[in-house]
């Protein structure tokens, strides 16, 4: 089809098969725009910034960055490299105030902490479920890059089951990437689907790159928060596999009468580690750990308990189309 270069604009573009498209897309981008506008008002009242300070060389290093608030009574949840040793801390409110905080728990290993502050009926965080995000849809990530308190970009998801290296060395895995730009001071803050629920914790970008950033999944974040509360810290067992939340086969879900379409796909075994020994192999998937379903790799984190350490657990496992019971025996992981 011909376009005019001046005059009149056609009113419609002729697509194959005879079907006309109107050109005016004024509707779709208001639609965007009160998404991210709904989205950012649901969750402002509940973004914090954190300054922090960190013994350093010759001193005090001051830095910061973000958290989000997710119970009234005001606990904060945020990277743990945000406030990992941190000998001060004082966090910035929503209306306003500046409050002393404290660390209730810090887990490196996930990059992920909660932090308290005393002041009670404060806005909590909705939070939603990572597993259910999918590749291509909005999300709105909101924190205080370089010290501009409360910025809003926005994005797509752009994959899902990435890896990440925290800063103790350990993979994090079941990563969101996304596309949402972040800056330094954004580490901590939520990562919101449309809806205003939380289904992230800002983390990451790769120096030098654009639209390469990453957050944490918000199931993780949940069970790391739990535990921390529980207990200050998180005692882990170990099986040695780098794995991603992937589907089953709906035949094999139907066959097998699976009571989860997901499940966890194995994407390489550690040497001498307690997967390899019970035989499991690259390309396997684990569908139950414990006779406990295994829908994705929250699920694998949250089973991988110190109950586990030295104890023979059952494994049920795909391995193309077989269903399998291997046996495990889980290590207790290291720092």
């Amino acid at each position: 089809m011909f376009v005019p270069l001046s005059g009149e604009p056609p009113a419609s573009m002729d697509l194959p098969g005879g079907v006309s498209r109107p050109l005016d897309d004024a509707p779709l981008f208001d639609a965007y725009s009160q998404a991210v506008v709904g989205a950012a008002e649901k969750i402002s009242p509940s973004v914090v910034k954190i300054d922090v300070a960190q013994p350093g060389r010759g001193g005090e290093r001051h830095g910061g960055g973000s958290g989000f608030v997710f119970t009234p009574d005001g606990l904060i949840l945020t990277n743990s490299h945000v406030v990992h040793a941190a000998r001060r801390m004082d966090v910035s409110l929503a209306d306003g105030r500046r409050l002393p905080a404290h660390t209730i728990g810090d887990d490196p290993a996930t990059d992920l902490a909660v932090i308290r502050v005393d002041a009670p009926n404060l806005v909590a965080a909705p939070l939603g479920d990572s597993q259910q995000l999918r590749v291509g849809q909005l999300v709105i990530a909101v924190g205080n890059p370089y010290g501009f308190q409360y910025t809003v970009t926005a994005g797509v998801v752009s994959a899902m089951g990435r890896s990440l290296r925290s800063q103790s060395g350990r993979l994090i895995d079941d990563v969101i990437q996304t596309d949402a730009a972040l800056n330094p001071g954004n580490s901590g803050g939520p990562l919101v689907a449309s809806d205003g629920r939380v289904v992230g914790v800002n983390t990451a970008t790769i120096l030098g790159a654009q639209g390469l950033c990453f957050a944490i999944g918000i199931n993780t974040a949940k069970f790391v928060a739990s535990a921390l509360l529980r207990e200050g810290r998180i005692r882990r067992s170990y099986i040695g596999v780098s794995a991603q939340t992937a589907p089953i086969h709906r035949r094999l879900v139907r066959f097998y009468d699976l009571p989860k379409e997901t499940g966890v796909v194995v994407l390489s075994v550690e040497e001498n580690s307690p997967a390899r020994k019970a035989g499991l192999r690259e390309g396997d998937m684990i569908i139950s750990l414990g006779g406990m379903p295994v829908a994705g790799v929250d699920d694998l984190h949250r089973l991988l308990t110190d109950g586990c350490v030295a104890t023979d657990t059952p494994l049920t496992i795909l391995r193309y189309t077989d269903k399998l019971e291997l046996s495990v025996v889980p290590e207790e992981a290291g720092d």
